[in-house]
């Protein structure tokens, strides 16, 4: 089994492998560990990663960049149309007919419409090449990360995308929990299991968000406290802030509308991302220099750190906010970590200080800190890997509340899962019902959720029958949250008592049947059983304190009564409606995705066999001219030199486009010329 942790990126990817020495960053292709979150779409292939971003200016309108932020949304969500707004896209974004996202390009002669969600894939198989390349073995199980502040729809659209990218998710891990296993496990100075935990802050600074996170430290364990996120604030609106700015000076001094000209904007972008990192260094005024930027015109411009920072003092504000609302919420921190690639400029790093009161430490590596993370995570869940125990509790972001209709008296509804609830979890809720019924789960306070729809799904309990009494019969409905992050209903189960011995009343949690027809049992608001599978590593006790050890008493006391009684369980089939694709249409994409990687498995191969043409021509015609010209006679090398150019010729004329088997046959040809006369310089050579 592989381990593989990957770091999904709006601008950048990292993947960490874990080895026999530890856990390594490796490095694409282009030996570089960073691999551009880039998808290209031309003629005949596709160009993913480094070569896709090389075509960003001259591909311009078919190459997709930033589609991470389209990952499970609509397109008329506020989020969608504030990214388009303040970020055009050089590519064409357009509605679905059910109200989604399409991404349009050229590809292979026509105009194709892709789901962000196939992009992801897209970038997801190119991860996966990689990483097969460097371990030498088939990789299927990753631990993949996402934003905190994802969504349920969001982390469906996550999974839907590595299926359809060949990849089987062993869990999708939140950006600040990566970093927080990163940092904790290779601690042996952490306090003991028994004693006051050390709080720790991480603030993570991205190319488009900013996430925070409380943390508290125990040896062998971390428990998120508290997380805090802001989507629209990351390293890109710093370069935005200086775009503007020159857009208008530019405006002033050159007369140039830079807005209106595309390809002048993303390349004014680039070079404000570079003297943004230029200035995180220097406090002098540094240049900015475009040659032939619009109309044929050179343009210049400076800036320095203080205007800078006087231009950005708006995302200043924006950080500080965040920032002050995640000190109270977690009181005596110890440290303040600071990662992401965003976390280098300097009026940030300023910032954290004056709000923590602590000067921010980079133990860690600021742009793989992720990556590694994840593949921590998947070596712990590997078996083919023995990691130091080390447990993760994980927590929920938002509040979940659970709805349902059917009561006497008024609709009901219960917050299952409070904000910051320790996930993975379970909860067993008690219903009582003579006939199917509806469960509705969505987000309790949408105001804090960055998603237009705070609607979770919808689950159908089917088949729900009366009790022989023709009363409401019992119904168990078991609520996940799993390690995704995940909201399901993972089972119902009505129970019914063969045989009643009148004591039925004294184990209900409720008054009376009616009551207990509008409302859930004190069962729901209690998790009374709880799924420790694969959890108890954590050694959280669960929810209830002396409550619960009172009903595990009452429990004790009901089991002798109920010793005489026959239950009958009858499982009971749940609808799932929830905003995922489904099974038939994740193997279309899937079958597509296949498709797109052997187009473009037989196009590289036919550029290969078209380049090793023209390096045989380049090769020998220097050979024939040097160290062959004494093993060939001089009218043959006349008429082989003469055969060469004229395939050279052929080469960019009417062989520019042939089949792969054309450029087979024309080198087979030109080595039944060049063959012999490279043998006879062997012979030679060899000869004692």
């Amino acid at each position: 089994m592989s381990v593989v942790g990957v770091d999904v990126g709006s601008l950048t990817c990292f993947i960490g492998v874990a080895r026999t020495g530890g856990i390594e960053t490796i490095a694409n292709e282009y030996s570089d560990r960073c691999t551009p979150a880039y998808v290209s779409m031309s003629e005949k292939t596709r160009a993913i990663g480094v070569s896709a971003k090389n075509q960003c200016i001259t591909n311009l309108k078919n190459t997709f960049s930033c589609f991470k932020r389209f990952i499970g949304r609509q397109f008329d969500d506020p989020l969608v149309q504030k990214e388009l707004t303040d970020y055009p896209k050089p590519y064409t974004v357009a509605p679905s007919p059910s109200g989604g996202i399409l991404l349009q390009a050229r590809y292979m002669g026509e105009v194709h419409s892709f789901t962000p969600e196939q992009i992801t894939a897209m970038l997801l198989t190119k991860i996966k090449e990689t990483a097969e390349n460097n371990l030498k073995t088939k990789v299927v199980d990753v631990v993949v990360s996402v934003p905190t502040f994802f969504t349920d729809v969001e982390r469906r659209a996550m999974m839907d995308s590595c299926l359809i990218g060949g990849l089987n998710c062993l869990k999708l891990m939140n950006d600040s929990t990566a970093v927080s296993l990163a940092y904790g496990i290779y601690k042996q100075d952490l306090p003991a299991e028994n004693e006051k935990p050390r709080n720790v802050i991480f603030v993570d600074i991205g190319y488009s968000t900013t996430q925070v996170a409380a943390v508290a430290f125990n040896k062998g364990k971390l428990k998120m406290l508290a997380v805090e996120s802001d989507p629209c604030l990351g390293g890109r609106d710093f370069d935005k802030v200086l775009v503007d700015y020159f857009v208008d000076d530019f405006k002033t001094r050159y007369k140039l509308d830079v807005r209106s000209n595309l390809k002048a904007y993303m390349r004014l972008t680039q070079e404000c991302e570079k003297l943004k990192k230029l200035m995180s260094a220097n406090s002098t005024n540094i240049p900015l220099n475009i040659e032939c930027f619009m109309n044929d015109k050179d343009v210049t411009g400076k800036m320095d750190r203080a205007k800078f920072e006087e231009l950005s003092e708006g995302l200043i504000e924006k950080a500080r906010t965040l920032f002050t609302k995640m000190k109270n919420e977690c009181k005596d921190v110890y440290s303040v970590e600071i990662v992401g690639g965003s976390s280098r400029i300097p009026s940030l790093k300023n910032m954290v200080t004056e709000i923590f009161g602590k000067e921010p430490s980079t133990t860690l590596n600021a742009d793989e800190a992720v990556a590694r993370g994840c593949a921590l995570q998947c070596a712990i869940l590997s078996p083919t890997f023995r990691v130091r125990d080390f447990s993760i509790v994980d927590t929920q972001p938002y509040p979940i509340t659970l709805c349902w209709q059917g009561g006497v008296e008024n609709d009901s509804s219960l917050e299952v899962f409070p904000r910051f609830h320790q996930i993975p979890f379970s909860k067993m809720l008690t219903f009582y019902r003579k006939e199917p019924f509806q469960l509705e789960a969505r987000y309790t306070s949408p105001e804090i959720v960055p998603h237009k729809d705070s609607l979770i799904g919808c689950f159908n309990i089917q088949k729900v029958t009366p009790a022989a009494n023709g009363e409401s019969a019992k119904v168990k409905v078991k609520v996940r949250v799993n390690s995704h992050g995940i909201f399901s209903v993972m089972s119902a189960t009505q129970t019914e008592q063969l045989e009643d011995d009148g004591k039925e009343e004294e184990n209900m949690d409720v008054d009376t049947e009616k009551k207990a027809d509008a409302t859930p049992t004190a069962e729901a608001q209690t998790p009374m059983q709880t799924d420790q599978t694969g959890e108890n590593k954590t050694g959280e006790k669960s929810e209830g304190g002396e409550d619960a050890k009172k009903e595990e008493g009452k429990d004790d006391k009901d089991a002798k009564k109920a010793t005489k009684k026959k239950v009958k369980k009858t499982e009971l089939p749940v609808e799932e409606l929830v905003p995922q694709l489904p099974p038939e249409e994740i193997l279309r994409l899937v079958e597509k995705e296949g498709e797109m990687m052997m187009q473009d498995k037989l196009e590289k191969e036919r550029c290969d066999a078209k380049n090793a043409v023209e390096e045989y021509v380049y090769e020998m015609r220097d050979k024939i001219a040097n160290v062959l010209a004494q093993f060939i006679k001089e009218e043959d090398a006349e008429k082989f030199g003469s055969l060469l150019t004229q395939t050279e010729d052929w080469l960019y004329d009417e062989g520019d486009d042939q089949l792969k088997q054309v450029y087979i046959d024309k080198l087979k040809e030109l080595k039944k010329h060049g063959s012999p006369v490279e043998d006879r310089y062997r012979e030679h050579c060899e000869r004692p």
